[in-house]
């Protein structure tokens, strides 16, 4: 399970040091997507997989299904640790998320979120004034 929000620098190089503590799960193969919210997304191997099939029994015929399959796979690229414990993330995902020098890699339960940290910050503090408002719409979901 990933939890916790942790502080790192990208490099001239594109490389990023991943928690020690998600190594681990992460080791038989990592996935890096465009996600959300201008972040990035990291998934295992594994876990990547099971979202792809879901992805691919969505029907092809309807548009938004077809876009967001495009924004979630067509993006996706297969990364492997160094001996430091880096990825290097490819460029147009740097670009699309708008990755500077400081970087916040952000568990959510199945996986990673890779945040610029200005980004970062503006969605948390914007996120936590609406909490309530939140929690209360989430409870209708059982939540």
């Amino acid at each position: 399970m990933f939890i916790g929000e942790y502080n790192h620098n990208l490099d001239d190089k594109g490389r990023l040091a991943i928690p020690a503590k998600f190594r681990a799960i992460l080791k038989k193969g990592a996935v890096v997507t465009k996600g959300l919210d201008n972040c990035l997304f990291l998934y295992s191997q594994e876990q990547f997989k099971k979202m792809a099939a879901k992805f691919a029994a969505l029907p092809i015929s309807q548009a938004k299904a077809r876009a967001f399959s495009r924004h979630m796979l067509a993006g996706a690229m297969d990364v492997e640790f160094d001996s430091q414990g880096r990825i290097t993330l490819p460029e147009y995902l740097r670009k699309f998320s708008g990755l500077q020098k400081s970087v916040i890699v952000a568990g959510l339960y199945n996986h990673l979120e890779i945040w610029d940290e200005g980004a970062w910050n503006k969605y948390k503090s914007e996120s936590e004034k609406n909490s309530n408002a939140i929690a209360e719409e989430l409870g209708d979901l059982g939540i």
